[in-house]
């Protein structure tokens, strides 16, 4: 019988953990995921200005969705052989151009242009963010990625709160306001631009010693299998956001004829709780295992999405509430536990996993914007609510603490 092999990855040792970049790194996690969700918010006024259907509005999402996935990966891999200063700038450029044609856009193809310009700058921030992140840690990843979600998960609520009071009331081509704080938001970058060509210049110069080594004691089936269920629990989660962040203004104008611009408060508060509820799972996740969070998170989750499609609209709220709060800490949980599995590849885990979240994402918003066209909107919300149901897989995922032995 085969005994377990040891599966070590070299990695560099950073062992202070850089608070101020990682401050700085949340900060553009927010300022990039604010401005991706302003473009979601704003559907319905796109909708109503250029009399699109639901199915058309799925199309725009698909096309974002796809533009801010499919290169995740390829740039990951990019970002981890050929490391440079300037690649978050170019994203925040890449951003502030959709956004400009956003707001000049008279057709479904200039709105299709821009959203694809909007999420290629998200397709080059997620991987390079949170791949710094990683590295800016000091070995405690948990709290890294959730100080890194949670700047992405407040951006991700403030955005329809400022879509309701500009947006809604005042038209379209006030998108030019968010691209003026996309060019501005460049100076927030400095703080990491200069710890990172510092960081740069000491590996090049070999000044950082790459002595750590990473101990998962797997073989490379059972690592391969564990990215496997990893893959299944982001379908779960992504297939049922892609419902709540593309639909749920939709759902609760439909069903309670609430006017748009309160629809997009409600959105607001399940965003916000979303954003208080990742800060929970990084720390949990260091001091207890990644797995339970994993497994808590989304499996926990199924109980109020199934109750919400039978809720009045103030239940509607509060089980939205709960359920961001609780699902939140899933994919900070899942993308360390992933990195740790292969801790010499983060550029490519966090493009890939960051990558499929979206890809999952755009693909759901297209079948589900075809679905509330055919079914109505409501049955979307049925369907969905089962999602959280295949968390239950997270228990087979092995218990894994890599370990950071020192040599020499």
């Amino acid at each position: 019988m085969k005994s377990k092999a040891v599966v070590e990855r070299a990695a560099p040792s950073y062992p202070q953990t850089y608070l101020k970049v990682l401050l700085a790194l949340s900060l553009t996690h927010l300022t990039n995921d604010m401005l991706q969700s302003v473009v979601s918010a704003s559907y319905p006024v796109i909708r109503d200005n250029l009399a699109l259907t639901f199915g058309q509005i799925g199309l725009i999402a698909f096309v974002y969705q796809v533009c801010a996935s499919v290169f995740q990966p390829v740039f990951g891999v990019l970002f981890d052989k050929k490391p440079r200063t300037w690649y978050l700038t170019l994203a925040i450029i890449s951003t502030a151009t959709g956004l400009v044609i956003l707001a000049v856009a008279h057709s479904i193809f200039a709105v299709i242009l821009a959203v694809a310009f909007v999420g290629l700058g998200s397709s080059i921030t997620h991987p390079e963010a949170s791949r710094l992140t990683h590295y800016a840690s000091g070995g405690r990843h948990g709290l890294a990625q959730s100080i890194f979600q949670v700047g992405g998960n407040f951006g991700s609520a403030i955005g329809p709160l400022l879509a309701a009071l500009i947006i809604a009331p005042y038209g379209q081509e006030y998108m030019l306001v968010f691209a003026a704080i996309a060019v501005f938001s460049i100076l927030t970058k400095r703080p990491i631009s200069k710890w990172n060509r510092r960081r740069i210049t000491d590996m090049q110069s070999k000044t950082v010693s790459k002595t750590v080594i990473h101990r998962v004691r797997l073989r490379k089936k059972q690592i391969y299998y564990s990215l496997g269920i990893l893959l299944i629990l982001i379908f779960s989660k992504y297939v049922y956001t892609a419902s709540l962040s593309n639909y749920y203004t939709f759902y609760l104008i439909e069903k309670f004829d609430v006017t748009t611009q309160h629809s997009q408060l409600f959105l607001f508060a399940y965003l916000f709780a979303s954003a208080l509820g990742t800060f929970i799972g990084g720390p949990v996740g260091d001091r207890f295992g990644r797995k339970y969070v994993i497994w808590f998170s989304i499996l926990g989750t199924a109980p109020f999405s199934l109750m919400m499609p039978y809720a009045n609209l103030f239940w509607t709220c509060v089980l939205s509430i709960i359920i961001g709060f609780v699902l939140s800490s899933a994919f900070s949980a899942i993308l360390v536990y992933a990195q740790e599995l292969l801790p010499t590849k983060v550029g490519l885990i966090s493009g890939l996993f960051f990558g499929l979240a979206f890809g999952i994402a755009g693909i759901a918003a297209a079948v589900l914007g075809y679905v509330a066209d055919h079914q109505g909107i409501e049955a979307i919300y049925r369907f969905c609510a089962y999602m959280p149901l295949l968390g239950f897989v997270a228990i087979f995922l092995p218990n894994i603490k890599p370990q950071r032995i020192k040599k020499g």
